[in-house]
């Protein structure tokens, strides 16, 4: 069905879908250009706004789903945008069941990371400004998944970068954080200009860039094209999801304030390439060897993201590391055709819960600890830390997929969907998601060891706290989510849900494996995981200071050489281009253009000379030409 067919009258609750955007960009206006005169109020009335906007996404959702499942879709004008001869955009908004999926998520976590941060800016001086680029990056996002085509996607993905680098580097007076927030923005401009070149090459395939327009030109245009296509889409994508090559950026991020790692780097913008691989099925489906690349970086990146977090012992950079493996587990999925895009968007809905609470978890083991992050000298703040153990520890349970909580439900499904298929692709992409099924429940198990459980670590001059109200009451919500949302998706039929959009999942060859055997295998390697971990870093000695460790160790402390090797690929080949460049234009271009103008100035100061304004010399002049005439002449007869 393209975005035409039985769209919604945009009447009604539906109607005012253009308030979830309008609300948290309003606020952030009011917060920005009110200045300090807001600092009293700001915080709250960017919270309030953001609450607003997940009411109006309640109503619209709720609306939606009082419609049949072939007509559960609004699409809106807002105005006239680009008429330029044969290129005429409208700017318009697309409520389905796609995007609204997206809106509650990003509007009830981000409402309550705006209340968590309440209580953990609650002393910082420019907190106001920290509250409207909350609502600036809630606004950016929400325009990205309610845009009705993909140019002006592109406006809310650009909206969700600039808010990205502002919360990153908040506290810009601190050199590092400021390096953080630069690298990040760099980075996902590689990504940018991927997803800026074909959104050109769709206006040259399709004749548009709206999502009808593709979706009724994609199958009439070619596979080269769309493969293209959906290359350069995936290169965007993994820029703003941090995926294979592009995740560098990620674990320096977490330099700003934890509420930004909750809401930018665990519940929303990094699931903004899920969403526009999801949202572009349609030629990915035509496209194979592109869709096939896209599983290829979910593969390594789910690998990468698990090697690396078992090594780290900041517990933000941990998370981090275990973010971008968990995206690497929806990429992966999308990859994988119609039998993996409900499942990649489950597991990103479930992980949105568990992750954000396990960052604010952080959060408040930071905020009773001294801002320390280092896990080695944590150990033992169950007792000191209740709300924070039991509410980080149902997040644990989730992501490491313990039967019956949110991440069983959405993860497990993954790895059985990626069974499917013949010849090689099921046993090395199913095999990649069984194993690192056991390895994440290895490094989370290891830090939630390391942070709450055996001997205190802690020096004396720490005294580890419960967080305010503020703080725990979104924890103790998230962690509710990490236990019941899988169950409550599942068993509500969320695949079925979003078939409308996605398409139906249709069983060519079945797993490989049987189900049962596959679920036995994958609980076997999470319970081995979890009880190494138990063995390491709870019941035996956990040295405050790291020991060297293998090559492997050390390299996984390093990001696998991530940053060397971008640097000896990239940054300095690139410098020592832009260096011969300079030279070249310096010296060959621009000296060229000198040594000429030096020419012609140094001939002209010459011949100045001979009009000096002396009549002996004009005398003396014409009487050489004379003689030479004449000596000429003599010689020639």
């Amino acid at each position: 069905m393209t975005h035409t067919e039985g769209a919604l009258p945009a009447t009604g609750a539906a109607g005012v879908a253009w308030l979830l955007v309008a609300l948290p960009l309003l606020g952030a206006a009011i917060l920005l250009l009110g200045g300090k005169r807001t600092d009293k109020f700001g915080p709250a009335l960017a919270t309030g706004l953001s609450w607003a906007a997940f009411g109006v996404g309640a109503v619209v959702f709720f609306q939606l789903l009082g419609n049949d499942p072939e007509h559960r879709e609004l699409h809106k004008l807002l105005f006239h945008w680009i008429p330029a001869g044969g290129f005429n955009l409208d700017a318009g908004i697309l409520v389905d069941q796609l995007s609204v999926s997206f809106v509650l998520l990003v509007t009830f976590v981000g409402s309550l990371i705006h209340v968590y941060s309440l209580g953990y800016m609650a002393h910082d001086p420019d907190k106001r400004r920290f509250f409207a680029y909350l609502n600036l990056f809630v606004a950016a996002m929400l325009l990205l998944v309610l845009a009705d085509s993909y140019l002006l996607l592109f406006v809310g993905w650009e909206g969700v970068g600039l808010a990205s680098y502002l919360l990153i580097g908040f506290w810009n007076h601190n050199p590092a954080y400021a390096t953080a927030a630069n690298k990040a923005f760099v980075v996902n401009r590689v990504g940018d200009l991927g997803l800026s070149i074909a959104i050109m090459l769709m206006f040259v395939t399709f004749g548009g860039v709206d999502f009808a327009s593709v979706e009724a030109g994609a199958p009439k245009a070619s596979t080269g094209a769309l493969t293209a296509i959906g290359l350069l889409l995936l290169l965007g994508a993994c820029g703003k999801s941090a995926q294979f090559p592009l995740q560098s950026w990620l674990g320096d991020a977490m330099a700003g304030p934890t509420p930004v790692s909750a809401l930018i780097h665990a519940a929303t913008m990094v699931t903004a390439g899920v969403y526009l691989i999801v949202r572009s099925h349609v030629i990915f489906n035509l496209a194979p060897n592109a869709q096939l690349a896209v599983a290829i970086v979910g593969a390594i990146t789910l690998m990468y993201g698990a090697v690396v977090g078992c090594a780290k012992d900041d517990i933000k950079k941990a998370l981090a590391a275990s973010t971008m493996s968990q995206i690497g587990y929806m990429m992966l999925a999308a990859g994988l055709g119609p039998v993996g895009y409900a499942f990649a968007i489950l597991h990103l809905l479930t992980h949105g819960f568990f992750k954000a609470g396990m960052f604010l978890g952080a959060g408040s083991v930071m905020h009773g600890m001294n801002d320390n992050v280092d896990m080695r000298r944590f150990g033992n703040l169950s007792g000191a830390m209740k709300i924070t153990w039991v509410t980080f520890g149902l997040g644990w349970l989730a992501i490491i997929g313990f039967p019956f909580l949110s991440g069983f439900y959405s993860k497990d499904h993954i790895i059985e969907a990626a069974f499917e298929g013949e010849g090689w692709r099921p046993w090395v992409f199913g095999g990649a998601t069984m194993i690192c099924a056991g390895i994440t429940a290895f490094y989370m198990s290891r830090l939630f060891f390391l942070t709450f459980h055996g001997k205190k670590r802690w020096n004396d001059d720490a005294h580890p706290h419960e967080s305010p109200l503020t703080m725990t009451v979104p924890m103790m919500v998230l962690a509710v989510g990490s236990a019941f949302l899988g169950a409550i998706l599942w068993y509500a039929g969320f695949p079925a849900w979003l078939e409308p959009v996605v398409g139906t999942h249709e069983e060519a060859a079945g797993p490989v494996l049987p189900s049962l055997v596959i679920s036995l295998l994958t609980l076997v390697l999470v319970a081995a995981g979890a009880a190494l971990a138990w063995m390491r870093y709870w019941r035996d000695e956990v040295p405050v200071v790291a020991p060297k460790g293998s090559l492997l160790t050390q390299a996984a402390r390093r990001d696998l050489y991530q940053d060397a090797l971008n640097e000896g690929l990239f940054m300095r080949p690139g410098i020592h281009l832009t260096r011969s460049l300079v030279y070249g234009d310096s010296k060959v271009v621009d000296g060229g253009v000198s040594g000429l103008a030096a020419l012609i100035g140094g001939t002209s100061s010459r011949l100045r000379r001979i009009q000096n304004g002396y009549a002996r010399s004009y005398a003396l002049t014409m009487l050489t030409g004379v003689v030479a005439i004449l000596g000429l002449v003599w010689v020639m007869s």
